[in-house]
C-alpha cells in the first residue's frame, strides 16, 4: 500500500509541539496521502476535509515529530532480542551469567552456538569481565559468545575459541586485541574490537530467529515513537542492503531506514548501480559511507594519513562519510581528515565524539561535521565513567559545548549498545544524570527543546532529509508521536516517565498503547 492509499486523518484537541521555530505550536494537524496537509488551530481557518476523514481526538496530548534514531544497528539489535539477556537487572554477577547461559544450554542441541548479550563488567559484583573458564562451567559442550553491551568486546568459551582457531600463537587482526594469560599467552576468552573477525567465522542466525528478532525490534521501536533509523553498521554491503530491502518491502520492519554503506564496500553498491541517496527515500535510502577509526595499544587504525586518503577516495565516489571516533585522538584525526577534505555542500558526520577536551573541540569547530552522540550512554553509564576515569570524565559527551560551538548535534541509541528509548535519553541529555543519580558534567546539559531537536530536526538533517521529515509542517511526511505529557513543560527528571501513546508512520497509525 503506497502513501496515496493512506487514510485522511485529522488530529484535534492536540498540543502539537514542533521543533520548527517558524511554527512552534498548533492544536490540529490534517494528514492526507501520508503527508501533513495542514497545521493550525481549530478556531482558525481549517481546510475543507473529505467526508471520510478519520478524526482522532488527542485528548490534549502532545504531538511531536516521530523520533529519528540517527545511529543504530538494526540486525544486531534484533539478534540481541532472541539471545540470552545478560544485562542489568537481569544479572548482577558472573554467577548469574553462568546460570542464565546454563539454562539456555539445556534447550540448545549440543554443539550449537549459544549467544548471550548485554553484560557490563562495572555492573557485576566481581567488577571484571567473565573468562572462558566461567563460560565453560555454564556450557562446556556448546560454543558460547557473550557480547559486551558496547558491542566492542566479547567473551568466548574454550569450545568457541577452538572452533575459531584462536590460540596462543594466533596473531591479532589490525585494531583487535586478544586478552591472554600473562604466563602462557593462552587466550582468556576476552576479545576487543574483533566483531568483524568473529562475524565472518561464526554461523549466521537461522531465518526464523532473524524474523523473530526483527519483529520484536520493530515493535519496540514503534512503541518508543521511533519512525526512522540510520543503520551505521560498518560492514553494510549490497547483500545486507538486499536483506533490509526485503524486510522493509514485506512490512516486517516499518520505520524508515537510512542504511550506511561500509566504506570498503561501496564498489559492490556501485556495481549494482546504487549511489549515495539511492533507494526509496521514504522506506530505504543509501546513506553515508561508514569508516571505523579505532584506537588500540596507543595506535590509530587506520593511521591519520590513511584515514585522510580513505575520506578523499570516498568523497570522490560521491559519498559523504560518517567516521566512528570515540577517543580524543581519534576524534582529532577524524576532524582533521574532514577539514583537509572539505567540500561545499557535503554533509560529513562524526559518530560518537565521546571524549572531547578543549583542543579536540577546537578541531571539531574547524571541521564542522554533524556530530551524532548517544545521551543514553549517560543514563546507563555515568557512574562507571566517573569511577573509572575520574577527572578525565569531564570531557565526555560534551553535548552542550557542541551546540554552543554551532555544531549540528543529532542523537541516537547505538542500539544494541543502549536501549532505543529517546525520552529516557532526552532526560539524560538535560539532567546529565544516570539511573543511580550520578551526575556527569552538569554544565553540559541542554534544554528539553534542544534534546527534542536532536532526535527530530537535527537527526533528519544528519541524513540530508530535513526537507522531508523531522518537523511538523505541511508537505512533510506524516511521521508523528503522541506523548502523555509535554516534554518541554515537565520537570527535567520526569522526561523519562513520559509515555508514547501513539505512533503515526506515513500517515497511518502504526502503534497505539
Amino acid at each position: 500500500m503506497d502513501d496515496m492509499d493512506a487514510p485522511d486523518i485529522l488530529l484535534t484537541n492536540a498540543h502539537a509541539l514542533t521543533p520548527d521555530r517558524a511554527r512552534p505550536r498548533a492544536d490540529a494537524i490534517a494528514v492526507s496521502g501520508g503527508r501533513i496537509a495542514w497545521v493550525g488551530n481549530c478556531g482558525g481557518s481549517m481546510p475543507i476535509l473529505p467526508p471520510h476523514t478519520q478524526v482522532i481526538d488527542c485528548g490534549g496530548q502532545t504531538i511531536v515529530p516521530g523520533f529519528i534514531d540517527a545511529h543504530c544497528h538494526i540486525l544486531a539489535y534484533a539478534s540481541t532480542l532472541t539471545a540470552v539477556d545478560c544485562s542489568a537487572p537481569a544479572v548482577s554477577s558472573i554467577s548469574d551469567i553462568v546460570d542464565a547461559i546454563r539454562l539456555r544450554a539445556q534447550s540448545t542441541p549440543r554443539g550449537h552456538w549459544i549467544r548471550a548479550v548485554g553484560y557490563r563488567e562495572f555492573d557485576l559484583q566481581e567488577k571484571r569481565h567473565p573468562t572462558r573458564l566461567d563460560l565453560d562451567s555454564a556450557a562446556p559442550h556448546h560454543p558460547v559468545r557473550l557480547n559486551h553491551h558496547s558491542g566492542h568486546a566479547c567473551v568466548l568459551n574454550s569450545l568457541a575459541l577452538q572452533r575459531l582457531g584462536i590460540h596462543a600463537a594466533t596473531e591479532e587482526p589490525p585494531g583487535g586485541t586478544i586478552a591472554r594469560d600473562l604466563d602462557t599467552a593462552e587466550p582468556n576468552g576476552l576479545l576487543l574490537e574483533m566483531s568483524d573477525f568473529l562475524d565472518a567465522r561464526i554461523p549466521r542466525l537461522h531465518a526464523a530467529e532473524i524474523d523473530k528478532g526483527v519483529a520484536l525490534a520493530n515493535l519496540r521501536l514503534l512503541a518508543a515513537g521511533v519512525v526512522a533509523v540510520h543503520d551505521a553498521t560498518p560492514v553494510n554491503s549490497v547483500e545486507r542492503w538486499d536483506a533490509m530491502r526485503r524486510l522493509c518491502e514485506s512490512g516486517r520492519f516499518t520505520p524508515s531506514v537510512v542504511m550506511m554503506a561500509g566504506a570498503d564496500r561501496i564498489d559492490g553498491f556501485a556495481d549494482r548501480g546504487l549511489s549515495y541517496g539511492s533507494g526509496n527515500s521514504g522506506a530505504l535510502m543509501l546513506g553515508h559511507a561508514k569508516i571505523m577509526l579505532t584506537q588500540s595499544g596507543g595506535r590509530l587504525f587506520p593511521s591519520p594519513d590513511e584515514l585522510s586518503d580513505i575520506v578523499a577516495a570516498t568523497h570522490a565516489r560521491g559519498f559523504p562519510v560518517a567516521i566512528h571516533a570515540v577517543e580524543s585522538a581519534a576524534v582529532d584525526a577524524a576532524a582533521q581528515a574532514l577539514a583537509a577534505n572539505r567540500a561545499h555542500g557535503r554533509r560529513d558526520r562524526i559518530e560518537h565524539a565521546s571524549e572531547c577536551p578543549p583542543h579536540t573541540l577546537d578541531a571539531l569547530r574547524r571541521a564542522r561535521p554533524v556530530v551524532v552522540t548517544q545521551p543514553g550512554f549517560i543514563d546507563e553509564s555515568a557512574s562507571r565513567y566517573l569511577a573509572e576515569l575520574g577527572a578525565a570524565s569531564k570531557w565526555l559527551y560534551r553535548i552542550g559545548a557542541f551546540i554552543e560551538s554551532g555544531l549540528t548535534v543529532a542523537a541516537s541509541s547505538d542500539a544494541p549498545a543502549s536501549r532505543p528509548d529517546p525520552l529516557t535519553a532526552m532526560r539524560a541529555a538535560v539532567t546529565r544524570r544516570d539511573q543511580a543519580g550520578a551526575t556527569l558534567n552538569a554544565g553540559e546539559g541542554v534544554s528539553a527543546m534542544q534534546a527534542l531537536r536532536m532526535y527530530t530536526t537535527a537527526a533528519a538533517y544528519a541524513a540530508c532529509q530535513e526537507a522531508d521529515r523531522g518537523s511538523i509542517a505541511p508537505g512533510k511526511r506524516a511521521d508523528l508521536a503522541a506523548l502523555s505529557a509535554n516534554p518541554i513543560a515537565v520537570a527535567p527528571e520526569r522526561l523519562g516517565e513520559i509515555k508514547v501513546t501513539m505512533t503515526i508512520l506515513d500517515g497511518r497509525i502504526a502503534w497505539r498503547a
